[in-house]
């Protein structure tokens, strides 16, 4: 079935995109003649209608879809920019990129798939692996996005490659780093353009497979755990609607993004129009001449999401399940269908509230429990998840977590001291995990104002003759060149979004804080490439005013892009932000010095932030949560 003008299977102007809607998007494409030979497509996601017509819109009316589609011509290299109706059946929007200024569209996997028959023609790859005694077919090149740095390649589709040995099938190829060689590729003519042969570094020898002889593992003798709700879950969804708790979203999932949540409420007030992980930059401290351009965007260069992973039942969640799954376009502009790409269930979380009571004898525990909704991806050789708990406290929170396998390296001891040596000759080299959570906020309605707060510390004075006094200072963001800021934990620096025009019952504006968890920011130097690239890295907090054409911190065309993209250019106009409709940048993530434990496979390490209400509720929200049934539990009612 394909859709006509007449016809549109949306039940809402953020549903999630239908197998049908994409089809109907790559036909109208083609009849509009912008389909050649050589054409193809990179991405395809919802074009979300601005927030002023979501929220009038109601049931009765009629609902225009419109996609937006990046197009490839592998041939020349040439991006495209569409908008599409599919509703109406028309390109209502086209835009030639001119990627020496725009950057390029994101890379394909068959662009990375053509590397290695590319590297196999290429005489100074084939010898630089035999000079080690590698036979270049039991090499797997890793290629890489390249960044921004030699003018040569400016306009032009490059990535950049090293290489892994494999002996076997079964042999892990990042454990025998094949260091010292870097080649450079052009993807668009298909050539090798340079190999550069620095050092002639050992390969590391040793397997590396987490099963393997080389990796005994200590017997850990668990017992099942089995967790069950015989009277199944508490929360409900209908057309993509969440209800628990008081809490009410929609889901979302983009093919860049990922996992996204619409219109988040609890008890019917609204809290954050959209929330998604916007952006993600890997960079690598590594300075040698091999590795100094080394640093990935995983959203904007590669569309992580398009490696979601289907989940699995007892090994990524557990209990009762809701699962989602996610359609999205190949290449070709054909619908796929990612089987239970998103997970929803409920897990326990220890004692919400208690106390015991000298006076009145009372003795009360409440269990905290909170709802998770997640996804997990896979780029190469990482593997991240996205958790987004929400709490019956009224608490959202966001918790990232990286596993997998470490990138790898010849180690070179201690004259190189920007790796770890995590195996015999086998290096991990230093680098950080930044993300970039894009949080359209709309605390108790879509006027908003947001405060620094911080701890202050006050001087022994006539008034504070013991020096024990402390207050908060709340400072607001009246500009969005005054809203880029940075964490201090010296002062448990967070930030309040209030409403001004709503109150609780003591008087006070409604409000919630975003408390971040003070880790390092962007490290390289402000004037390296990869600092201009992701300037949004370099503040912990951007404050916006709402764009529906603002998404990427680092830009729409993140790939070889040379830079000042995304949210510098966002706030450049400098717009007021007091009582506006607000959107808050959280840069967070782990700067990551690798340990003998990382290897062969990383146990899960973990990074976030949180949403905490301030005065948004008149008392704390959680009284309402039932005693536990459990009969070993008592109260002094019981």
């Amino acid at each position: 079935m394909t859709l006509t003008a007449a016809q549109s299977t949306a039940t809402h102007p953020l549903s999630r995109l239908t197998p049908e809607e994409i089809t109907a998007a790559r036909e109208v494409v083609e009849a509009a003649g912008l389909l050649g030979e050589n054409t193809k497509f990179v991405y395809v996601g919802l074009d979300e209608p601005h927030k002023r017509d979501v929220l009038d819109w109601t049931p009765e009316q009629p609902i225009e879809r419109r996609l937006r589609v990046l197009l490839l011509d592998r041939a020349t290299g040439d991006g495209r920019d569409l908008t599409v109706s599919v509703t109406q059946r028309s390109v209502v929007r086209d835009v030639a990129l001119d990627a020496a200024a725009d950057g390029q569209v994101p890379i394909l996997d068959a662009e990375f798939e053509a590397i290695e028959p590319i590297l196999a023609q290429d005489e100074r790859w084939v010898a630089a692996m035999a000079k080690r005694g590698l036979d270049v077919a039991d090499v797997r090149a890793v290629p890489l996005s390249a960044g921004s740095y030699f003018p040569d390649e400016y306009g032009h589709r490059v990535v950049r490659v090293l290489g892994f040995a494999q002996s076997d099938p079964a042999d892990l190829p990042w454990a025998h780093p094949v260091d010292g060689v870097v080649a450079y590729v052009d993807i668009t003519r298909g050539v090798t353009t340079a190999v550069h042969d620095h050092f002639d570094l050992p390969v590391p020898a040793e397997r590396g497979e987490w099963d393997s002889d080389a990796h005994p593992a200590p017997t850990r003798d668990l017992k099942p755990i089995e967790i069950t709700q015989p009277e199944g879950p508490s929360f409900t969804v209908e057309d993509d609607v969440v209800r628990w708790a008081g809490w009410e979203f929609r889901v979302g999932f983009d093919v860049r993004e990922g996992l996204t949540l619409h219109q988040l409420s609890i008890d019917g007030r609204s809290v954050v129009y959209r929330a998604s992980i916007a952006e993600m930059v890997v960079p690598y401290a590594d300075p040698s001449p091999v590795r100094f351009w080394q640093n990935y965007f995983d959203t904007g260069e590669y569309l992580f999401a398009r490696y979601s992973n289907s989940l699995e039942l007892g090994c990524d969640c557990l209990g009762e399940i809701h699962y989602f799954d996610a359609t999205i376009a190949d290449e070709e502009g054909a619908p796929k269908v990612i089987r239970n790409a998103i997970c929803l269930h409920e897990e326990d979380y220890g004692v919400g509230w208690k106390h015991t009571d000298l006076f009145n004898g009372m003795a009360e525990t409440r269990r905290s429990r909170r709802l998770v909704i997640s996804f997990f991806t896979t780029i190469g050789n990482y593997d991240y998840g996205f958790y987004w708990y929400l709490y019956t406290d009224g608490t959202i929170q966001l918790e990232s977590k990286a596993t997998g396998i470490v990138f790898t390296s010849s180690y070179r001891g201690d004259e190189h001291p920007y790796a770890t040596e995590v195996a015999p000759g086998l290096g991990a080299p230093f680098h950080q995990h930044l993300f970039s959570a894009r949080l359209d906020m709309a605390v108790d309605g879509q006027r908003n104002t947001v405060y620094e707060v911080d701890a202050v510390r006050e001087p022994v004075s006539d008034t504070n003759p013991y020096g024990n006094s402390f207050r908060r200072r709340l400072t607001p963001l009246t500009r969005e060149s005054e809203a880029q800021r940075v964490t201090d934990g010296t002062v448990g620096r967070t930030w309040h979004v209030v409403n001004p025009s709503r109150t609780n019952r003591l008087g006070q504006p409604v409000g919630y804080a975003l408390h971040p968890e003070n880790l390092p920011l962007m490290l390289a130097d402000e004037e390296s490439s990869i600092h201009q690239r992701a300037t949004f890295a370099t503040k912990s907090l951007w404050v916006s005013e709402y764009d529906p054409a603002e998404r990427y911190p680092a830009g729409d065309f993140v790939n070889q892009h040379p830079g000042s993209g995304g949210l510098p250019s966002f706030v450049a106009d400098d717009a007021p932000l007091e009582d506006a409709d607000v959107v808050l940048w959280h840069t967070f993530g782990l700067t990551h010095f690798p340990r003998p434990e990382d290897w062969p496979v990383m146990p899960t390490d973990y990074a976030g932030f949180t949403l905490k209400p301030v005065g948004f509720f008149d008392r704390n929200p959680a009284l309402g949560v039932p005693r536990s049934a459990s009969a070993h539990c008592a109260s002094h009612e019981a």
